[in-house]
């Protein structure tokens, strides 16, 4: 596939007023969100809670442009046979695949990981391309460490692990490129230390400038690049937290001293920010900012799309409607703070 076929998902999957639904937990992830609702995990449960989410008319057609699956979700059929992946095509969303294998430990580097998963990669693209995914996701982890010595220096991240991970990036968005799918490159630098907002900005600005330059070495193709990461944001355990004004002044400012113009968009991921948290942020930067960017801002959220969802289907048949209602009113919320034009005041 040539790169005006790859820009042309590209740009879909940003379109005005949608954006990302990340349903690709992990057996092992998904299983602890069904124990919050006592419900099993079994093949079934989460084949029927996940085609709830991909019936909702309203949701996907409207508000949702892609939707990013598991290795078992691909090929799952729904209650009556249909493929769950043609579910997601006939609502005008895009189908999409986690193929990263999971963030492992890097030897001499304590709390530093590196993402694995490219050995076989290229014959697993194939393959999820013939099943119909059409754009891929490759997660990496960049941790915040503490501040060290009297100097202010901090121990992690290194420029090693950023190095690795760029690098292990930029090679599986080479060999989505080649398969004809468009690569999500997920740099995420988490949220769960102390850090205030400074450092966020500090360690996201030196992620995505390994990042950009990895993938230029590997040639990839930025118009056929969607880029999600966390919004510039200070430590859950940080006594300092930051407004969603500072927040959206912080990222698309360091957003726009890192990320080439080429890039049609980027899609934040929530990053354990509370539902009304993420859609807030998110509109407070499209409000504030949308015509000083040169890409689209869009959401691929996982739980801040799906968490009222799931209370509300508590695992049951009968709540079906209720479980696809809640998901419907996030989808909608996130749309509008695509667009710019949420306010708090629509979340009743």
């Amino acid at each position: 596939m040539n790169v005006t076929e790859l820009n042309k998902i590209a740009v879909a999957m940003v379109a005005p007023a949608k954006g990302i639904l990340a349903a690709d937990e992990s057996t092992g992830t998904i299983k602890k969100r069904f124990d919050t609702i006592n419900t099993q995990s079994v093949e079934t449960s989460r084949r029927d809670y996940r085609e709830m989410l991909f019936r909702t008319k309203a949701a996907m057609e409207e508000n949702i442009s892609g939707v990013i699956l598991y290795d078992e979700t691909i090929r799952q059929n729904a209650a009556d046979g249909t493929p769950l992946v043609k579910l997601i095509k006939d609502a005008g969303s895009i189908p999409g695949i986690k193929v990263d294998a999971g963030a492992k430990a890097i030897h001499g580097f304590p709390g530093e990981t590196v993402t694995e998963g490219l050995d076989g990669l290229r014959e697993r693209l194939a393959e999820y391309h013939k099943l119909g995914a059409r754009f891929a996701k490759w997660r990496a982890v960049i941790d915040v460490g503490a501040q060290q010595g009297i100097n202010g220096s901090y121990a992690i991240p290194t420029r090693y692990s950023l190095k690795a991970n760029a690098e292990a990036l930029a090679r599986y968005a080479s060999l989505c490129q080649e398969a004809g799918i468009v690569p999500i490159v997920e740099p995420e630098v988490l949220m769960d230390g102390d850090h205030d907002i400074n450092r966020c900005c500090e360690v996201t600005h030196a992620s995505l400038y390994a990042l950009f330059g990895a993938l230029g070495e590997a040639r990839v193709a930025l118009e056929g690049v969607i880029l999600k990461p966390n919004m510039v944001i200070a430590g859950k355990k940080s006594p300092k937290q930051a407004s969603s004004e500072e927040i959206a002044e912080k990222t698309v400012d360091c957003f726009r001293a890192c990320v080439p113009a080429a890039v049609p968009g980027i899609v934040f991921l929530s990053g354990g920010q509370s539902e009304i948290e993420a859609t807030e942020n998110l509109n407070t930067m499209n409000a504030a900012y949308k015509d000083k960017m040169p890409w689209a801002l869009s959401f691929s959220y996982g739980r801040a799309l799906q968490t009222a969802a799931l209370q509300a289907w508590q695992g049951k048949p009968e709540n079906v409607a209720a479980g696809s209602a809640a998901f419907a009113h996030r989808a909608k919320m996130n749309g509008l703070a695509q667009l710019g034009t949420w306010s708090k005041e629509l979340e009743g």
